[in-house]
């Protein structure tokens, strides 16, 4: 096989490296951010859930958590429910 029967296929093995770099390559790395942040989640987080609920880890284990969104109100979520922790107490 020589260099020039590879002419064709040059455009389409940049396309795909483009692609790799652009769109696979950073939600590979966004995956793992978010697996490290669900793995790192404690009790006592404040966090925020992909519905927009507002609350704080008052139980955990491996899949179901208790959060309290409000006096005397807990609610039990998944673990894959949760969108962020809330560092700041203002939001």
């Amino acid at each position: 096989m020589n260099l020039e029967s590879l002419g064709p296929f040059v455009p389409l093995i940049l396309l795909f490296v483009v692609f790799y770099f652009l769109l696979i390559r950073p939600q590979q790395k966004q995956q793992k951010l978010r697996k490290e942040m669900l793995s790192s989640l404690k009790k006592g987080d404040r966090i925020v859930t992909i519905g927009g609920i507002h609350g704080i880890i008052k139980e955990i284990d491996e899949a179901v958590m208790a959060v309290r969104v409000a006096d005397n109100l807990n609610l039990k979520f998944s673990r894959a429910a949760v969108d962020r922790v809330v560092e700041d107490e203002t939001e």
